[in-house]
């Protein structure tokens, strides 16, 4: 079975995608976060969501989700596709203009999902609610984010959006 988790900055996505899967068993968590040097805050959210990870998961931190989803194995919680996104914009050189390599990289994200042969939960940000942005980079962002997740909602067993802590099943 493969679930997608949506929602917004502190909706509650990380822990629900968490509680899908067994405390007590082999689970890969695939941290997609890269880690940014100086930034005390970013590590502070980042090594929260490692400390409430259960002794029996592992962790696996790596760009190339789409290889992990296909190895199959252990049940895998990615989290999350929208900071995976962000890395994929940024070595595409994105911000400015359309980068080289970006829907070949979700297509091969989207197929990998779509064929995977275990347990998978994704957990996205969902970011076309709210305003639209002022700047070039965070209209591309919201746009590439809304049409991978769109991609990804359609190869899915099961999607799950989080409003305010409360998980509404859209699939």
């Amino acid at each position: 079975m493969i679930t997608l988790v949506l929602g917004g900055t502190r909706s509650g996505k990380s822990r629900y995608a968490e509680d899908l899967l067994p405390a007590d068993a082999p689970v890969r968590y695939l941290a997609t976060a890269r880690r940014i040097p100086g930034d005390v805050e970013w590590d502070a959210r980042l090594d929260a969501h490692r400390a409430r990870r259960p002794p029996a998961w592992t962790t696996v931190e790596s760009p190339d989700v789409a290889a992990l989803v296909r190895g199959g194995g252990t049940p895998l919680l990615v989290d999350d596709l929208a900071t995976w996104l962000t890395g994929v914009l940024d070595d595409a050189g994105a911000w400015d203009g359309r980068g080289p390599g970006i829907d070949a990289q979700v297509a091969e994200l989207v197929d990998a999902v779509a064929t995977a042969p275990g347990r998978v939960v994704l957990v996205s940000a969902e970011v076309g609610l709210g305003v639209v942005p002022e700047t070039r980079a965070g209209r591309l962002f919201r746009d590439e984010l809304g049409a991978l997740n769109a991609a990804l909602a359609a190869v899915c067993d099961e999607v799950v959006l989080l409003v305010a802590g409360l998980p509404l099943r859209l699939r």
